[in-house]
């Protein structure tokens, strides 16, 4: 039986049903809908409208229905509508009379709300453990590497010189960022809409804040209306995801570079790749590129549910159905793809050599400019100089450090011979002594600062602590 079908003289016309139905994704909620639904039962016999022998019915159905929901063995129906629907069913099969008091006084609209604020919070606390893994992988392999010097590139040309160790902190430290922004998301779900009816709040008795406590809540929602129709936290969710999705994009196609045979920096285990149907030397990153591809469905759900909410007038609408598939989409994507990239970073390896013969005299021309500020000429008029010498070295087709002393004081009088000592990549990475520098302290500093954050929860704490 329809729950809403004495009102109509037609019956649902089977098209509008398979439309309408939203059970082949919601029934993932049956383990909070089962819990809501035991949680409401107390609080409607605490209230008076529940009889100790009907609460123990329904306690006891519900216990049932969880456990063939679990085994696997519950039978879901055609004419079940959404978990809700296929809940209650099953309940009234198993208890009678009894299951058809649990629906007083509330709606599905705050049913499925509670519902689904239950579910992200779980999901954000599953994420942020997957986020905090491969923050954590990055962070072992910046202490084994933290002084191994390599090309830091902008544009993705050769820049400066920067270290294993400040390479992989620089993509750490994002990923405590995203965990502390999951973190904010479980708190922006952590109101209870159970209570909130249809739209203006319910008529029965119930005391709300202690079924947020039951529940796990902090607090009910303040305003009934605005209890069933927010979806803040979904698009906070997904926010959170589709920006885990850039940072991971971002490691990946690093990495898929620094593993190619013109880079060679580092060396992927076989565990995490693949190979080819056709070309048997193939060695293919494809969790990498699987991770720099999914960012793209990550915003895609990001920018579907804000199309879908931009313009609902009030309440509960319809659209709002369309607010689950996007971050249980979100979730999958992102669990799947943590474990993976978790291990491929904890079992890669560098190549310390590799990266040791790309450190071209190039990468330390901002050293030499400071040679020059450091003898009082305007780091303007220093910029402008050591960039002539590379010109006069590249015409000349010879790098710099080849230069003469003639060569150095026709540009400027006081670039001396001793100049080119600051071709150096350790004494380059040693000058950079400030936070976040790549000098030795520099580096140790930082990693002590990033596990302390790992440890304390907290990304922006570290920061305070600094």
């Amino acid at each position: 039986m329809k729950l809403w079908g004495g009102r109509t003289s037609k019956s649902e016309d089977p098209a509008v049903h398979r439309l309408n139905a939203s059970l082949s994704f919601d029934r993932r909620l049956y383990r909070e809908d089962l819990e809501g639904s035991s949680a409401w039962a107390g609080a409607l016999a605490a209230a008076g409208l529940l009889g100790q022998d009907e609460l123990e019915d329904i306690q006891r159905g519900l216990e049932a229905v969880r456990l063939e929901m679990e085994s696997g063995d519950f039978e879901f129906h055609q004419e079940d509508e959404d978990i809700h629907t296929a809940v209650e069913r099953r309940l009234t099969e198993l208890i009678g009379a009894a299951a058809g008091k649990l629906h007083t006084g509330r709606s599905r609209n705050d049913q499925v709300a509670t519902d689904f604020r239950l579910w992200v919070m779980r999901a954000s606390e599953a994420l942020q453990s997957l986020v905090e893994g491969l923050a954590r992988a990055l962070g072992d392999q910046a202490q084994s590497g933290l002084m191994a010097p390599m090309p830091g590139y902008t544009h993705l040309q050769p820049a400066q010189v920067v270290t294993w160790g400040h390479w992989c902190l620089a993509h750490a430290w994002p990923l405590l960022r995203d965990r502390d922004r999951l973190s904010r998301v479980r708190q922006s779900a952590d109101s209870l809409p159970l209570g909130s009816g249809a739209l203006a709040g319910t008529s029965v008795a119930i005391d709300r804040t202690e079924l947020a406590r039951t529940l796990g809540f902090g607090e009910p929602v303040r305003n009934s209306l605005d209890g069933v129709s927010d979806r803040d936290f979904a698009l906070e969710f997904l926010f959170a995801a589709a920006v885990i999705g850039v940072h991971l994009s971002r490691l990946a196609e690093q990495l898929i570079v620094f593993s190619s045979r013109e880079f060679g920096f580092v060396r992927l285990d076989d565990a995490f790749t693949t190979g080819s149907s056709l070309m048997p030397q193939k060695r293919n990153p494809d969790p990498l590129e699987l991770a720099r591809g999914k960012s793209g469905r990550l915003i895609g759900d990001l920018t579907g549910l804000l199309a879908s909410l931009k313009a609902l007038p009030s309440a509960y609408d319809k659209d709002l159905q369309e607010d689950k598939e996007p971050v249980f989409d979100a979730y999958d994507s992102l669990a799947s793809l943590l474990p993976p990239l978790t291990g491929l970073v904890e079992s890669l390896e560098i190549n310390r050599d590799r990266m040791l013969e790309r450190l071209d005299a190039d990468l330390m021309a901002t050293d030499m400019a400071d040679y020059l500020v450091d003898k009082g000429v305007p780091f303007r008029e220093a910029h402008h100089h050591v960039g002539e010498l590379f010109r006069m070295a590249e015409e000349r087709g010879q790098s710099v450090d080849r230069l003469s002393a003639s060569d150095l004081s026709s540009v400027h009088p006081a670039l001396e011979p001793d100049v080119l000592d600051r071709l150096d990549p350790v004494r380059s990475l040693a000058q950079r002594g400030a936070i976040g520098g790549t000098s030795r302290s520099a580096l140790e500093a930082q990693l002590i600062a990033f596990r302390d954050c790992l440890g304390s929860g907290s990304a922006e704490s570290a920061e305070s602590d600094k």
